[in-house]
């Protein structure tokens, strides 16, 4: 070999070597979860933290989450999701239909995650459960035997219970059918529905009155954002009504309401974390089916129960997944 082409075959060695090593030195771009929700970190945040942990995703050393709350200000969520895709984040993850529209109004490209919804089909969300067929996926809280399950619990509790009163808001996606489902359910125990319709702040304490003055003997309160932002307000007009009141979300119970019924939060959020985890692999959430329900908790606060002077019978207090004394 002459010294000419050894000479550059020196040279091109060292480029290469030297090209290796500023790669090698260059920081790894870490993928940014946009995280997207109501409270502060709480317990379903952890969760959803956990499981991504448990996935081999370690916060600030192999992925970054960029945290926004709206903190109960739902006028906030518009703003909060705009700042998330100005802050390019790879993906987002929505708690709640608020939450996701919100998401969705700020991009149609970024994939989102809704860590639960009660309709993404009636939301506009998804094409459809199967197949989406657009930039959101995720899980639906959409699950007939709730319905029947909550009024049941409420026969039991309350055995001549024959008026009940529906709190609900027709506003919101997914509400007829719940209200249809609970009506079914309340006609075959021979139990007559009064659905009170609540839009706005204002109607609430208006539903209460109205209920009393239907002679209801127990109230059932449909879930949805609106009514949970509001729950301290509800909470503390079901106690001076002195009736049993189902919820569907725990957040009621944990705040002195009496008891709840529904999915489990903390489940969706843990399986939330697995939907990120096939994005970020390459996943398209186009091609990601919705997924239903699997786990679902039953939660009761014997001090509200006290409080209205109701006795729970111990063979329902046994079902329940967590007592609050």
């Amino acid at each position: 070999m002459s010294t000419k082409i050894l000479v550059i075959f020196c040279l091109l060695i060292t480029v290469l070597l030297i090209t290796g090593l500023v790669e090698a030195q260059q920081p790894k771009k870490l993928p940014r979860i946009g995280w997207l929700g109501g409270n502060s970190p709480n317990a379903r945040s952890e969760a959803f933290r956990q499981r991504l942990r448990e996935l081999g995703y370690i916060e600030g050393k192999s992925v970054v989450i960029v945290w926004r709350h709206h903190e109960g200000k739902l006028d906030r969520l518009p703003a909060l999701a705009a700042e998330l895709v100005r802050l390019k984040v790879d993906l987002i993850v929505s708690a709640g239909g608020a939450v996701t529209r919100a998401a969705k109004q700020a991009s149609v490209t970024i994939p989102i995650v809704m860590a639960f919804d009660d309709d993404p089909v009636g939301s506009g969300f998804t094409a459809s459960l199967a197949r989406p067929g657009g930039n959101i996926t995720g899980l639906s809280t959409l699950a007939p035997e709730i319905s029947g399950k909550r009024v049941e619990i409420l026969k039991e509790i309350v055995p001549k219970l024959s008026r009940l009163a529906v709190v609900g808001n027709s506003t919101v996606p997914g509400n007829a059918q719940s209200l249809k489902e609970t009506e079914l359910a309340a006609g075959a125990l021979a139990v007559q529905v009064q659905y009170l319709d609540v839009r706005n702040p204002g109607d609430i304490e208006t539903a209460f009155r109205a209920a009393s003055k239907g002679r209801a003997e127990a109230v059932l309160v449909l879930t949805n954002i609106f009514f949970i932002s509001h729950r301290t307000e509800i909470v503390d007009l079901a106690l001076k009504s002195r009736l049993p009141i189902m919820y569907g979300a725990p957040d009621y119970v944990e705040d002195g309401g009496l008891m709840s019924y529904g999915t489990s939060r903390i489940d969706l959020f843990r399986r939330a974390a697995v939907y990120v985890d096939k994005i970020l692999k390459g996943a398209k959430p186009a091609d990601l089916p919705v997924e239903q329900p699997t786990k679902f908790e039953f939660v009761i606060n014997l001090k509200a129960a006290k409080q209205i002077g109701l006795t729970i019978p111990p063979n329902v207090l046994l079902r329940a997944d967590k007592v609050i004394k």
